[in-house]
């Protein structure tokens, strides 16, 4: 899973959103690292929804425009489980390693 997609599903989480909302939330999530524009936005949802991971929540509409607001599904629920506790234990591994490095004398050091 792409790291953009797994912010939008990590941003619909909490709460049903609409494509604006998921792009500021998927900014803030990442402390600004990562920046949806909204073809890439729509195309990911889009992607999400023909996967069955998202659905459409609901639908309205403000100053003349449709507002449509998406949230999860259970499968996508278990597809965000699953991937946040394979970063984890990747997370684990490279932590483990970088700990084995601090623990070797570094060359030149007497």
């Amino acid at each position: 899973m792409s790291e953009p997609t797994f912010l939008i599903l990590t941003a619909l989480a909490a709460t049903p959103q609409h494509g604006y909302g998921v792009i500021e939330d998927v900014r803030q999530i990442s402390d600004g690292q990562v920046r949806l524009r909204a073809g890439t936005l729509y195309a990911v949802l889009d992607r999400l929804r023909a996967d069955g991971l998202i659905e459409v929540d609901r639908e309205e509409v403000v100053q003349s425009r449709l507002r449509r607001y998406y949230r999860l599904t259970a499968l996508g629920e278990r597809s965000l489980t699953e991937q946040t506790a394979r970063l984890r234990r990747n997370a684990s591994a490279a932590a483990a390693r970088l700990r084995r490095t601090d623990l070797r004398p570094q060359e030149g050091v007497a």
